[in-house]
């Protein structure tokens, strides 16, 4: 009966102490109202529209700019294929920096994931040692790297090649999210200094610079504790050279500082990053502290506050520009293929014009690949077409390029037509002079930019034939 009666007594306190429990997380847990408002979570898409913009640009990509690619083997120049499941990803957000600087804590507060069973794991010590990628799913489940890499609807099948040990490293977690309806974030592996990166079993490096090559927005995350400058990251700013307009960096924790100390940890930031980042302007940092507990008290909340609100503003740009930055990729990407495809005509043009009956194919194409401003491969381009000097490739590429590929494996551009598909010259450039234009022009617009039914047939133009003399 005594057992009883103390039984009864204890569970309502024990229900009370969690009642109480609860109102003080709640009263040191902070406000996240202000990024759904920022972010606009709660506005619907007109998904119909996005999906026919992006349908169009998968056709152009593939009839345009994808034959001149497998024609001139531009994927064994720069290694970056594009899939379909590329050209339809979401934008991904990707997050950098020294180990334990909050980065994984940066994702679970904006998820809104903090305690709940699928928040990513935080601690004081190296924690994360995958890339994990979060990603919208219809119900929440991990995703293993072996399967995301096999699935070609996915944008991550080309991390095959970085070997069975990468893929053990890597994990996706799909879940039901506003956010992630329009973004992926992809946490990484913290850089740690004093441990060299080949113990990781696969190609750490390369391995950033393919998520680097892809990323939209690109978080690289230190704290006032983690400023120091070492050969690991100072190799990743080496990575991240030409993608500064994509760069943030964000001085995490900083309600552990006073003010006085704050601005002293915010020059030591600069002065530590300022050989690392050559350009004129230097990338934007925020300043704040991003968890979702309360900031520590007499510390510049309001500072804090409207650095995150900043943050958030400059993903949600990120979000709303999306199918604009994605065209302006396959843009980007199909001038870099002409290009290549130019150089690539240039050098077997050069080659059967000093090829003579007597000559060694051999000696004659290394002369040509050893010197090419002796016959003037790189200059001609600049000459003959609408190229800019600073858009050409390291002439120093093709040597490798052309020690895999035989020069006269190539076709001529001039031999590049057939009568019903046209010249693959004029196809890649009527796609970056006025399909791509005109595709970005119907969304800047607001008009639906559906396929016409020529455009979907292949019937509006009349082939010409190229054999006819006029």
């Amino acid at each position: 009966m005594k057992v009883l009666v103390s039984l009864c007594v204890f569970v309502p306190l024990l229900a009370l102490a969690t009642a109480e429990e609860e109102a003080v997380l709640e009263s040191i847990l902070r406000d996240r109202s202000h990024i759904e408002e920022t972010l606009r979570l709660a506005a619907d898409e007109k998904a119909g529209d996005y999906a026919a913009a992006l349908q169009r640009l998968r056709k152009i990509y593939h009839n345009s700019i994808r034959p001149m690619e497998q024609a001139y083997k531009y994927n064994e120049l720069r290694q970056h294929e594009i899939s379909d499941g590329e050209i339809t990803s979401k934008p991904m957000v990707l997050f950098l920096g020294p180990w334990s600087v909050g980065k994984s804590s940066m994702i679970n507060y904006l998820l809104g994931l903090q305690d709940t069973p699928y928040q990513l794991y935080t601690g004081a010590e190296p924690t994360t040692s995958e890339f994990t990628v979060i990603m919208h799913g219809e119900k929440i489940r991990t995703v293993e790297g072996i399967v995301m890499a096999a699935d070609s609807s996915r944008s991550f099948s080309p991390l095959e090649k970085f070997g069975q040990n990468f893929l053990e490293k890597l994990v996706g977690i799909e879940m039901p999210h506003k956010l992630l309806e329009r973004v992926t974030f992809v946490d990484t592996p913290g850089i740690i200094e004093n441990r060299k990166q080949q113990e990781r079993g696969y190609p750490f490096n390369d391995v950033c610079q393919w998520f680097i090559d892809r990323a939209d927005l690109i978080f690289v995350v230190f704290d006032p504790t983690k400023l120091d400058v070492g050969l690991e990251l100072e190799m990743l700013f080496r990575q991240l050279k030409g993608r500064e307009s994509q760069i943030r960096i964000i001085l995490n924790k900083a309600d552990s500082l006073a003010t006085q100390d704050l601005m002293r940890v915010y020059g030591a930031l600069f002065w530590s990053l300022a050989p690392l980042i050559n350009v004129t302007e230097p990338p934007r940092v925020y300043v704040s502290s991003f968890w979702p507990y309360d900031y520590a008290p007499d510390t510049s909340r309001e500072l804090f506050k409207r650095e995150e609100i900043s943050l958030l503003e400059d993903l949600n740009q990120v979000i709303e520009n999306r199918l604009e930055n994605k065209i302006a990729f396959i843009r980007q990407h199909g001038i870099r293929v002409r290009i290549h495809a130019l150089l690539v005509d240039r050098y077997v043009q050069t080659f059967k014009e000093k090829m003579t009956f007597f000559s060694d194919p051999e000696l004659v194409f290394k002369e040509i690949v050893d010197d090419p401003d002796k016959f003037y491969i790189f200059k001609s381009i600049l000459a003959k077409t609408n190229v800019s000097k600073f858009d050409l490739p390291n002439r120093d590429a093709y040597r490798d390029f052309f020690g895999i590929n035989p020069v006269n494996s190539f076709k001529q551009l001039s031999a590049q037509c057939s009568y019903m598909g046209g010249c693959l010259l004029e196809k890649i450039e009527r796609a970056i002079t006025h399909e791509l234009p005109s595709l970005l022009g119907s969304i800047n617009s607001g008009k639906n930019p559906t396929l016409s039914s020529c455009e979907a047939t292949g019937c509006g133009e009349k082939p010409k034939n190229r054999y006819r003399r006029n």
